[in-house]
């Protein structure tokens, strides 16, 4: 009884000191009674806590000497194991700024350290506080989150801090980029800059995360000037490493490299250069290309292809004499019962197409060809027959045996019919369904082989620099599953981590 009616006691003088303070016109005369508020979060009352948790804030830009002891006191009642407690005392923690700015960095840091809360009620009133801090000042809130993001120092950052920060950012913030980000240049500018900031140490999810992000800003939208454009290119060029030491044995760094090529394709579309992404693959990637694992051969070879219509001549002169390496490695002299593949064969010659058609001349004394630009280049006065003579030869038997598989695949599309209307369950029509969509793409494939091929057997062919030919893949990817990947264990997988979609198999014959 007589705790209750302490408990009761303290509570009537918290309220006794909170009306005073309200009613008074100079509340500077009432120090002891905001003091004496300050002293209640101490109790041992789980009410008189809860109202402290109201009343430290609600006067807390009057009495500024006293501003230290406060803000320490409501933050102990954040951390109360009374989960009535600390969500009041963190609902209250944006009014510490309302009327004095100057403490907002250091509330919004706090309340980032809150985001690993593990109760849900506790972290909403997180969410909800920090968004409204957000509205109040979203530069300098900005700023105070990110910090717990840019893992520069790994003793420094708490795991589970930036995950969290990163979810919230994620979740809350950028879905409400067009309200905070105000005025747009300027604050999409700082976002942008707070983001570069980040992308230190960061896993391809995360990367990814921030990229979608960046091109929905409208700073880097479809009427940004070439040089925002370039700006996101540069961002990811940095996130390849390619100013980097190569070492074959780094998987991981081959990975991210593969992945952020393909990430920005999209950007070479619209005008950036791709020069060097590609140049690096031609120093360092295609010397060790049969090193590399077969997904990866897949994944880079169709990210070389999807880029090649955006290479400028210079980089295509430069490129080509690889591609061409590359194309007579795996186009066959002639039949020898190995296995030829297909896939590797379409993306080259794509390539070859998109780079030859750029620098046409160049492909004299790698493949024979009579082409005349009137260069000292073209080398009309070398032989080089039987460059063009094997290239020939090749391109024959590649077009047989790209024949030869087309009436297998054709038959075979006729007995995946019948095995499907004769299929009963459910797994045994997905599985013909499957059969029969990687049936069509190879159909696709050797379609487009065969297209591309025709024009190369002239002396002096005409290369096709656009986009008649529709890679196999590009039609398919939005149906076919994800391949496995090596590099499972990677930060960077490239296929998990971008999503990417490609054909289920690679193409052999």
């Amino acid at each position: 009884m007589t705790e209750n009616s302490d408990e009761a006691k303290d509570i009537d003088e918290l309220y006794e000191y909170g009306a005073r303070l309200n009613e008074a016109k100079d509340k500077t005369q009432h120090v002891e009674d905001y003091e004496n508020i300050i002293k209640a979060a101490t109790s041992t009352s789980i009410k008189a806590r809860q109202l402290a948790a109201q009343l430290i804030p609600r006067f807390f830009k009057f009495f500024p000497s006293l501003s230290v002891s406060a803000v320490d006191a409501h933050l102990d009642l954040c951390e109360a194991e009374e989960l009535g407690v600390c969500v009041q005392a963190i609902r209250g923690l944006p009014l510490f700024c309302k009327d004095t700015p100057e403490h907002l960095s250091k509330i919004v840091d706090i309340l980032a350290q809150l985001l690993t809360a593990e109760e849900n009620v506790e972290r909403d009133a997180v969410h909800k506080a920090l968004l409204s801090l957000l509205r109040q000042d979203v530069k300098a809130s900005l700023t105070a989150l990110f910090k717990h993001i840019e893992s520069v120092d790994e003793q420094m950052t708490d795991e589970n801090l930036r995950e969290r920060t990163l979810s919230f950012i994620r979740d809350k913030v950028f879905p409400l980029k067009t309200e905070l980000l105000k005025p747009p240049e300027l604050m999409e500018r700082h976002m942008t800059d707070l983001i570069k900031k980040s992308l230190q140490d960061v896993t391809g999810a995360e990367f990814k995360m921030f990229m979608d992000f960046l091109k929905s800003l409208s700073i880097f939208g479809e009427k940004a000037p070439p040089e925002r454009v370039q700006e996101l290119i540069e961002i990811i060029e940095g996130q390849a490493d390619l100013d980097a030491q190569f070492d074959v044995s780094d998987g991981d760094h081959i990975a991210r490299l593969i992945a952020c090529l393909f990430m920005a394709i999209p950007f070479f579309e619209r005008g950036a250069s791709n020069g060097k992404f590609l140049n690096y693959l031609n120093k360092h990637i295609f010397p060790v290309f049969d090193k590399l694992p077969e997904e990866w051969k897949v994944d880079l070879l169709k990210d070389l292809a999807e880029s090649s219509p955006y290479t400028t001549p210079q980089d295509s002169r430069q490129i080509l004499p690889s591609v061409v390496q590359l194309l007579k490695k795996y186009m066959p002299i002639r039949k020898t019962g190995e296995e030829m593949n297909f896939t590797y064969v379409e993306c080259l010659l794509y390539t070859f197409h998109h780079l030859a058609y750029k620098a046409p001349n160049a492909t004299n004394s790698l493949c024979g060809y009579k082409i005349v630009t009137g260069q000292p280049s073209d080398r009309l006065g070398e032989d080089f027959s039987e460059y063009h003579k094997e290239f020939i030869e090749r391109l024959n038997c590649v077009e047989e045996l790209a024949r030869a598989t087309m009436k297998k695949l054709t038959q075979g599309m006729a007995e995946h019919n019948k095995a499907l209307t004769a299929a009963t369950s459910e797994e045994a029509k997905a599985s013909i369904k499957t059969q029969k969509q990687n049936t069509t793409t190879g159909l696709r494939t050797c379609n487009n082989i065969l297209a591309m091929t025709q024009p190369l057997h002239s002396k002096s062919p005409s290369f096709i620099g656009d986009k008649r030919i529709d890679l196999s893949w590009k039609e398919t990817k939005k149906l076919s599953p994800p391949s496995n990947t090596p590099a499972a264990g990677y930060v960077w997988n490239c296929k998990a981590v971008m999503s990417r979609l490609s054909s289920s198999t690679t193409f052999l014959v």
